[in-house]
């Protein structure tokens, strides 16, 4: 399966070893635009198949124990160009405990929507799943029983997409990501109809 991706951006090292595949970033890379912080990176390296399929979900597990800086980060993403994107990641924070979260952006503007958790937690899946141009990214600790992080819009997503995992660090750092259990399958987000309103 991972014959069909391709760097977008190369890190600074990775080694394919026993269907793991082990990126290590170079400092000061990142993915953001604008919102809030002003400034707009788009150097983190993304590792990315293509499809035109319009129903399908793509599951990963990613290892991020390595992280020791402010921002060190790795995940899934959909990078369609620099200023029309998705990713899910952990961030490291500090030792206490870092940012699970994830950033939907269009035409050029970020988002960043997080939660807290335990800095002990150094392993998790992510599904991103596609229905036409909308998009609901999950999260699981064990890559059975996934939880919803948001369902997103992407003004661009209606054609050919990529998609893939990244990894980066912000700040003046390098860390080893791991990525492991590579799988493309059916859609795993059922279609919804409409809720009706509320009878008296």
């Amino acid at each position: 399966m991972l014959t069909e991706f391709i760097w977008t951006r190369t890190p600074q090292s990775f080694n394919l070893k026993d269907g793991k595949l082990y990126v290590e970033t170079a400092p000061h890379t990142d993915l953001w635009q604008r919102t809030y912080y002003h400034f707009r990176n788009d150097n983190a390296p993304v590792f990315q198949m293509s499809t035109d399929e319009k129903f399908f979900s793509f599951t990963v597990k990613t290892d991020f124990s390595g992280a020791r800086r402010r921002f060190d980060q790795c995940g899934i993403v959909m990078y369609l160009d620099s200023e029309n994107w998705l990713k899910a990641s952990v961030e490291y924070e500090n030792e206490k405990f870092s940012h699970l979260g994830s950033v939907v952006t269009n035409g050029a503007y970020s988002d960043w929507a997080t939660t807290e958790i335990g800095r002990e937690e150094n392993v998790m899946w992510y599904r991103l799943s596609r229905r036409e141009d909308d998009y609901r990214i999950e999260c699981s600790r064990d890559g059975v029983n996934f939880s919803q992080m948001r369902i997103c819009h992407m003004a661009k997503g209606n054609g050919r997409i990529r998609f893939g995992i990244y990894a980066c660090s912000p700040e003046d750092s390098s860390f080893t990501a791991v990525f492991s259990d590579f799988s493309v399958t059916e859609c795993q987000w059922a279609a919804h109809d409409g809720q009706k309103p509320d009878e008296d």
